[in-house]
């Protein structure tokens, strides 16, 4: 290859293919499918909440539409529904199982990688393309969360679609790809709302300097790209806020029973400034008066240790790249598409990190699988410019400098886990410092080539080393996490997540993972962010003349109902929503629904987060189920017959 840059009319790589391209990538698309796929039943129902929400959707098409957390429709999931409905249309062909729910997670996992490794290929070639692909399938958040059913699958896998479609637009300035491109970040918005937005600057800002039209026409376009994402993302939310309330479920995370509510509070602003409503409790720093729960906010959030082993090993790295990649191509034409690649991928990286970084309310280490296709974009385009330029001083120092920092990450991220494979920190200590070294070095090609080997050990064993672990553990509930336990959860210091990823157990109460991933046995009855696993015995009495009963019971918030309603298949109302906090039912709803005996039994228990406070209208609930009826115990549970009052 070239020692040096090729004029910018001919900067990028021609788009065809070498014969050794599609063998490539279908082993590392093979690959990422089997390694995704093994071990995966042992996640169970995995989340639990939205487990529950897709055997509703699959039972009921009114549930499926709203995304109901219980085929009669008492309130959805804190979330549109987008991501639940692959996952339902395939329980409906495949019925209720833990594969049926998350093998369409692997596929968007498998997916993404094939998306990402076009993005790249268009501009820098297919080893670069090859090489983010390989990058981003072994990044162990995204291990975790291609083998989940939170709604973060979907999401990157549009974000990262939205991205192709630019790289697309960019090259020949045509319409459709802006429109495409909006419509794919307007569905995503169906996915997780807000959060799709944080790549919007960065692709509008990219077009707008790099698109080949004239400014005019550019300026159009992306007004065109912009009405096409409110067309996809608006024509649920204005269904859903015309729809009869009296008709529909309520929105759950909303105190209003609005999906606008929820968009701009919940799922919104209260995300960035800490003031959820009906959150679990308050996030920020310590010492700003927040209760820690999410980890203190800063630059170095990303390092952390909860959320390190799951995306930081290759940042430092990916920022030298977008540095030193935009210098290489600063002589090239305004429409240069490496450079609009660098800005694409690098303006993902520092706007979404910044938004993780500094904001004050829920915030959980999952979420950080929003970075990792561009950090994986950004390493496969680094290798690529660090080997064709590798006969330029400047370039060998900036290879070395981002060998030195991932070594420095790797040895942090490792340390972390000390019992984990220990000696692993020392090689790539070892491998890094020798890595380093020889980069700042003209060497011959086998020599370059041998030092690229070590170059890649270094960076690709830590993440691999968790990936595998990641797929050898089981992992449920509500917040999960990649790699081994390094003594971190919920987000921040002193958070209680188990390896499973549920919270720990109510004082006095047990716990113990069972076969599908939920909580069984003791007296923790599941609670805020974990589920719990009925006995066969509760099972046949909530299934007991369940014909006659709209509800099969009821529980205080969603993850108590979800696991006793993904044991019967029936419905079981979760009562104020995930957190317990939503005002839904009311107690004078709830109780005219036992006049009209349509619920069979209350499941009293742990009542989860902010509901159990005296005034919620959970508590008032149970509080009025304990005063007027009579308790029995099975297996462990309480239970509350509510067709036969004291």
């Amino acid at each position: 290859m070239t020692a040096t840059l090729a004029p910018p009319a001919a900067a990028a790589p021609s788009v065809r293919e070498n014969r050794w391209e599609r063998p490539a990538l279908g082993a590392l698309l093979l690959g990422t499918l089997v390694a995704y796929l093994i071990n995966l039943s042992a996640n169970g129902w995995a989340n639990s909440f939205y487990s529950a929400a897709v055997q509703a959707g699959s039972e009921s098409w009114t549930a499926f539409f709203f995304g109901s957390s219980d085929a009669a429709n008492s309130i959805t999931v804190d979330k549109p529904p987008a991501s639940l409905w692959l996952m339902e249309l395939s329980v409906r062909l495949f019925g209720p199982n833990s594969w049926s729910i998350l093998v369409p997670q692997v596929l968007l996992g498998v997916a993404t990688v094939a998306v990402v490794y076009a993005a790249v290929r268009r501009p820098f070639g297919p080893g670069a393309g090859l090489i983010a692909g390989l990058t981003l399938a072994v990044t162990p958040v995204a291990v975790l969360m291609f083998r989940f059913n939170n709604p973060d699958a979907l999401l990157v896998f549009l974000m990262a679609a939205a991205a192709y479609v630019m790289v697309r637009a960019v090259e020949d300035g045509r319409t459709r790809w802006l429109v495409l491109c909006g419509a794919l970040i307007g569905f995503g918005f169906l996915a997780k709302q807000l959060q799709v937005l944080l790549v919007v600057p960065g692709l509008a800002l990219v077009y707008l300097f790099a698109g080949p039209p004239r400014l005019g026409k550019r300026v159009l376009q992306l007004f065109a790209a912009g009405a096409s994402l409110v067309v996809a993302a608006g024509w649920w939310l204005l269904a859903v806020e015309l729809w009869p309330a009296d008709s529909r479920p309520w929105i759950g995370g909303s105190q209003h029973n609005s999906i606008l509510e929820l968009t701009l509070g919940y799922n919104g602003l209260g995300r960035l400034n800490g003031q959820e409503t009906g959150s679990v409790g308050p996030g920020g720093e310590l010492p700003a008066g927040g209760n820690g729960m999410w980890g203190s906010t800063g630059l170095t959030r990303m390092f952390e240790a909860a959320q390190g082993g799951q995306i930081a090993w290759l940042i430092p790295a990916a920022m030298v790249t977008l540095i030193a990649g935009v210098l290489l191509r600063g002589r090239a034409g305004r429409g240069d598409r490496q450079r609009a690649s660098l800005l694409l991928w690098g303006s993902w990286l520092l706007v979404t990190g910044l938004v993780f970084s500094f904001m004050a309310g829920i915030f959980h280490q999952y979420y950080t699988v929003a970075l990792a296709p561009a950090v994986a974009a950004l390493a496969g385009i680094g290798a690529v410019l660090a080997w064709r330029n590798r006969s330029r001083a400047l370039v060998r120092s900036a290879t070395a400098l981002a060998l030195a920092l991932t070594t420095a990450t790797a040895w942090l991220l490792l340390s972390r886990s000390a019992e984990f494979l220990p000696w692993l920190r020392w090689a790539v200590l070892g491998a890094g410092a020798l890595a380093t070294v020889l980069a700042l070095v003209a060497l011959p090609r086998r020599a370059a080539v041998a030092a690229a080997l070590i170059a890649a050990f270094v960076a690709l064993a830590g993440p691999v080393a968790y990936s595998v672990q990641t797929i050898a553990t089981a992992h449920s509930g509500s917040i999960p996490s990649a790699g081994p336990n390094v003594g971190r959860g919920m987000g921040g210091p002193g958070g209680m997540r188990d390896r499973a990823g549920f919270p720990a157990a109510a004082p006095g109460g047990s716990a113990t993972t069972g076969t599908d991933g939920a909580r069984t046995g003791g007296g923790a009855m599941g609670g805020l962010l974990g589920s719990f696993a009925p006995t066969q015995r509760v099972v046949a009495l909530l299934e007991s003349d369940a014909d006659n009963f709209t509800w099969v019971a009821a529980a205080v918030g969603s993850n108590s109902a979800a696991g006793f309603q993904l044991a019967t298949e029936l419905p079981v109302m979760p009562i104020g929503g995930f957190n317990g906090s939503d005002p839904s039912p009311t107690l004078e709803q709830f109780q005219q629904y036992v006049r009209e005996g349509r619920i069979h039994y209350f499941i009293g228990g742990n009542r989860g987060g902010p509901g159990g406070s005296s005034t919620s209208t959970s508590s008032q609930i149970a509080t009025w189920v304990q005063r007027n009826f009579t308790a029995t115990e099975v297996d462990g549970v309480t239970l509350y017959d509510l067709t036969a009052s004291e």
